[in-house]
């Protein structure tokens, strides 16, 4: 392929593949413990520490800015969590499995916080900032697709061998070597399809200035405008979405003994794999196309709500524990076309902190906070659901958006930011 390709070959499957390995690690993973004998709270603690990495990535992504090209840094994380999944999938059958596979993904949550970081910096590179908002809802679309590749077809995949071998442990196990079969062919399309930017026809940062100090990067960040109030929004944004995330799928397949849905791990793939798909790639090229027609000011508010309006449809399955399908599959399409909508409108802002210099660091350390937002409600998850039961607990997710929902409305930042430029 040419160097100068047009965005539209390399973005959707470069940020396909940020989007997978954090949905295996993150999400797929709780299934996975779930059905393979694990607890509720253990899944909640154990599956937010993964988080780790994507909140301490501002310690090296400086390395990433100073040393090598971006494109680099993504190919060669690719490849490490490409073999960390293989192994992955050949730890399950052992008898302290937990253990040994959580060790590696820890080693593929790592190598994917570090691509991430690379990625997001060659995006920065790579576009203009008006080609940045456009392409901001195709970028986000497909990194939730992948998203939902991993809870969808993957999960559907699990569910199928589940059925064939009549063995969870035989069925995981094979679902991981083929998670990591897919990310290496992701890696090698990735080589082919994205262009040399930084080293033919864009200069990057680090060759137009000179290289800033570890320290300065840091420094500057903080000196940022509003940081304090920036920086509780960033953190308790997600404070809803992050205990949601933990207990959405235990909730789906327990039993309706104990408060749950009753699904098949197969039910769960299909539900989020079909009309869920389609309902967030809607949303996610909406949101992009909203914001870079009016920006992000007009939409800010709009979009937020967008985003945690649809938990009351959980609240109400938790409640009322339908016997038809089809109102899950509602509440599921509710929430991932609000999700698609919704969350363009937080990554613009993540946008505008980083603006100015070191700005792959600096939208790396505020996705870092980000991270912390998710992972530390995401530990406490297990523990508040079994004091509460499924029904209170996601009434109390539903309460925990509102603060960042308040915050929102005392940030500054132009009023037309993220508009395409005519």
């Amino acid at each position: 392929m040419k160097k100068d390709n047009s965005p539209w070959y390399w973005i959707p499957v470069l940020n396909f593949a940020s989007g997978l390995p954090y949905a295996i690690i993150i999400s797929v993973s709780v299934l996975m413990y779930k059905n393979l004998g694990i607890s509720n709270e253990d899944i909640g603690v154990y599956t937010s520490l993964l988080y780790l990495p994507w909140v301490l990535k501002p310690l090296w992504s400086p390395f990433i800015d100073l040393y090598a090209t971006k494109r680099k840094w993504f190919l060669a994380m690719q490849f490490i969590i490409s073999i960390a999944f293989l192994i992955v999938g050949l730890t399950i059958p052992m008898s302290n499995f937990f253990v040994l596979s959580l060790a590696v993904f820890w080693v593929a949550a790592f190598a994917s916080a570090s691509n991430d970081v690379a990625s997001d910096g060659f995006y920065m590179l790579a576009l203009a900032k008006e080609q940045q908002s456009f392409f901001l809802g195709i970028r986000s679309t497909f990194y939730r697709l992948s998203m939902l590749t991993g809870n969808g077809l993957i999960v559907i995949i699990a569910g199928f061998l589940e059925q064939k071998y009549g063995s969870q442990t035989k069925a995981w196990s094979y679902t991981m070597v083929i998670v990591g079969l897919i990310m290496a062919v992701i890696t090698i399309y990735n080589y082919f399809s994205t262009p040399k930017t930084e080293s033919n026809t864009l200069i990057s940062e680090s060759e137009n200035t000179p290289k800033a100090s570890f320290g300065t990067v840091f420094a500057t960040f903080f000196q940022k405008k509003q940081i304090g109030l920036v920086l509780a929004f960033i953190l308790l944004f997600r404070l809803g979405e992050s205990q949601l995330l933990k207990m959405l799928t235990p909730f789906l397949v327990d039993d309706k003994a104990v408060g749950g849905m009753g699904l098949t791990t197969e039910d769960v793939g299909v539900i989020y794999g079909t009309f869920g798909v389609l309902a967030l790639v809607i949303g996610g090229i909406l949101g992009g196309i909203a914001i870079s027609k009016q920006g992000l000011t007009k939409w800010m508010l709009p979009m937020i709500l967008m985003m945690h309006l649809p938990i009351i449809g959980f609240i109400l399955l938790s409640h009322f524990h339908p016997t038809s399908v089809y109102y899950i599959y509602a509440t599921v399409i509710a929430e991932q076309f609000g999700y698609g909508f919704g969350f363009a409108a937080f990554m613009m802002f993540l946008i505008y902190v980083a603006e100015g210099e070191s700005k792959t660091s600096h939208y790396s350390i505020a996705t870092g906070f980000m991270a912390l937002g998710m992972m530390l409600p995401g530990m406490a998850s297990g523990f508040i659901q079994d004091y509460l039961g499924y029904g209170n607990f996601f009434i109390w997710v539903f309460l925990a958006t509102i603060p960042g929902l308040i915050l929102s409305r005392f940030l500054i930042f132009p009023k037309d930011f993220g508009k395409k430029v005519d």
